[in-house]
């Protein structure tokens, strides 16, 4: 038979009992042997007292009569003694029976409370013997494991905030890169686009830097026609001149020809009738000389109008020249201008084709941020599950109550603001320091209007206004908080308020204390 499927107890009754038995019978051997002898000394002496005198017999008798009192005396004493060490030991059975038992039970006891989540018992260890034993090991379990629960507790809260905060980063972050993304693929179009009309201006300046070329060409040209005009100009000039001095000469000489032609009239009239043919030859010379005289001083004056003219037309001719020489060098200079321009079309259509490169190249990166930037919010998110699954997990054990631990927060909080100042103290509450943030206890601070002034969990709540703020219930209970404060100074509020982690409803507590007009305030779930 298996004893160890019957409990300690049970064994050392039964144990203990067998030996009661035991000692039951043996002393009831005792008992009934001490009855044998006295009997058999009882017989002895009766046989003795057959073959003695009647004298002695008297005595015989007597010391029968005392034999079987003290039988008697001897049976009642066997069993008072037996009686009394079947007591003894029914009282050390229980005694021991007890100190192995009532340990064992409270050892018992904590393990199925442990095995429930519930880390909140106070384990007491008595005596040196193996049971105190179990019962330290059991204390170290639960102190270890209300440790490693709260570490996970803590722990997976704050993976959850920054898992959280990352996810909404990387979903900002993803909306900034897709706008990013889609600002590129316009600037690239745009680029595109620029770098088609830039290319097609240095195609553009390359042909007007050839027309240019070929004007440049029809101007010299141009310039050497008027030049060559000016040269022609002055022959003509010169050949006026001539032509003047040619008339001179023939006005001279129709001058001395009508000079002649009066003598020679002077003379026939003197010659009388003689000299009358003469003297018609002569008329005729003079109408001559006069006549030509008359078309010479028309020639000349046809001559002189000439010569202004052409004077003229060599001064339009020598400003054209001018005019000429100046377009030729504008067209030069156009023509340079235009080939700088060429060259900075083809620098510039290259610098663009390497800035469209560049901003292809970065499309191409901002895609792939965009990707990885859903991938790491789809691990922030996975990640974030994580934690609340294992906060869900670990949510099942109950730990010790902190309510010591937030009031002692708070009045660090309220000495620090006393000892550092407001602004200081503030600073110090919304950073993760360890007087002010441990496991899930952290520090939180309001003005009497419901103002957030610091936050150790939660950063974005400064600054907000939170006094209509209500729990699952519907309980103003941040305006609790600042009517407990200028009520009372301090206090605890009880509200429901989902986990941050597991999103469960959970009950909580706040204690708060107010310091300069400041509400400062530590809570705990009290699951």
């Amino acid at each position: 038979m298996n004893l160890r499927r019957f409990s300690i107890g049970v064994r050392l009754g039964g144990g203990f009992a067998l030996l009661f038995v035991l000692l039951v019978a043996l002393g009831a051997t005792i008992a009934i042997q001490a009855a044998s002898l006295q009997n058999g000394l009882s017989q002895q002496l009766t046989q003795i007292a057959a073959t003695v005198p009647a004298a002695q017999k008297s005595a015989i008798a007597a010391a029968l009569t005392d034999s079987d009192a003290a039988r008697g005396v001897l049976l009642k004493f066997a069993i008072g003694a037996g009686v009394a060490l079947m007591l003894a030991c029914a009282l050390v059975a229980w005694r021991l029976s007890r100190s192995i038992t009532r340990p064992l039970q409270a050892a018992v006891s904590i393990a199925r409370r442990v095995a429930t989540g519930d880390l909140s018992s106070k384990v007491v260890v008595e005596g040196r013997d193996e049971v105190s034993d179990l019962l330290g090991a059991l204390q170290a379990m639960n102190q270890s494991l209300l440790k490693i629960v709260g570490e996970v507790r803590s722990s997976t809260q704050v993976i959850s905030d920054a898992s959280g905060q990352i996810a909404s980063g990387n979903s900002e972050l993803s909306a900034r890169t897709e706008a990013q993304a889609s600002s590129l693929e316009q600037t690239a179009s745009s680029m595109e686009q620029l770098t088609a009309t830039v290319t097609q201006n240095a195609d553009h300046a390359v042909r007007a830097n050839q027309i240019v070329e070929a004007a440049s060409g029809f101007a010299v040209k141009g310039g050497q026609v008027v030049s060559q005009v000016l040269d022609t100009m002055g022959s003509i000039n010169e050949s006026s001149r001539k032509i003047v001095e040619i008339i001179s000469v023939i006005d001279g000489i129709a001058f001395q020809t009508n000079i002649l032609a009066l003598n020679a009239s002077v003379e026939a009239a003197r010659a009388g009738e003689q000299g009358r043919g003469f003297a018609v030859v002569a008329s005729e010379v003079r109408n001559l000389a006069q006549r030509s005289a008359v078309a010479a001083k028309e020639i000349k004056t046809l001559i002189d109008d000439s010569v202004q003219k052409v004077q003229s037309g060599n001064a339009l001719a020598g400003q054209a020249g001018g005019t000429m020489k100046e377009i030729v060098d504008s067209v030069q200079h156009v023509e340079r201008i235009i080939s700088e321009i060429t060259q900075a079309g083809r620098e510039q259509s290259s610098g663009i084709g390497e800035i469209n490169q560049a901003i292809t190249q970065m499309d191409r990166m901002t895609q792939q941020n965009a990707a990885m930037v859903e991938q790491a919010a789809s691990s922030a998110v996975k990640m974030q599950e994580l934690a609340t699954s294992l906060a869900q997990s670990v949510s099942a054990f109950r730990l010790e109550n902190h309510t010591e631990d937030a009031v002692a927060m708070v009045r660090r909080a309220v000495q620090h603001v006393k000892q550092q100042g407001k602004d200081a103290a503030l600073a110090d509450f919304s950073r993760p320091t360890p007087a002010f943030k441990q496991r899930d206890l952290y520090i939180n601070v309001i003005d009497l209007n419901g103002n957030t002034l610091a936050h150790g969990e939660n950063a974005k709540l400064i600054g907000r206004n939170l006094i209509d703020l209500k729990d699952a219930d519907g309980k103003l209970f941040i305006k609790q908080f600042v009517d407990t404060a200028k009520s009372a100074g301090k206090g605890w509020i009880d509200y429901r308020w989902p986990n941050p982690v597991t999103a469960v409803l959970e009950e909580k507590t706040t204690y708060i204390e107010e310091v300069n007009g400041l509400v400062i305030g530590c809570g705990i779930y009290k699951g």
